[in-house]
């Protein structure tokens, strides 16, 4: 594991301002399957040939995001899981939502 997937989520107080456009475009590039929404959140869809794998995927995402105190909108269907992430605290992204996402892209892999 390396990168942001190495790094652990830490708390932000409520009022820390979201990343700058200039930080998110630079994170971005360790994550580059991810669509950035301005410097407010990210998304990545994951497609599957049949329920349990995106049913498994969400399951493995559930509890690394518990473990890590950071939590994503998670949609789950037929053949399809989707994830999209911000920090609430930031009312945007925040360092946290990289983190996550490169691990999301990590446990998609296994």
């Amino acid at each position: 594991m390396a990168g942001l997937a190495s790094e652990h989520c830490r708390e932000y107080p409520p009022g820390t301002p979201p990343l700058s456009a200039e930080e998110a475009e630079e994170l971005q590039r360790q994550v580059p399957s991810w669509e950035r929404e301005g410097n407010s959140a990210l998304r990545r869809e994951f497609t599957f040939d049949d329920f349990s794998g995106a049913f498994g995927l969400v399951v493995r995402v559930a509890l690394m995001a518990e473990a890590e105190s950071h939590h994503p909108e998670i949609e789950l269907e037929w053949g399809r899981a989707a994830f999209r992430t911000w920090t609430h605290t930031a009312s945007g992204l925040s360092r946290n939502d990289f983190i996550l996402a490169a691990r999301i892209d990590l446990l998609a892999q296994s």
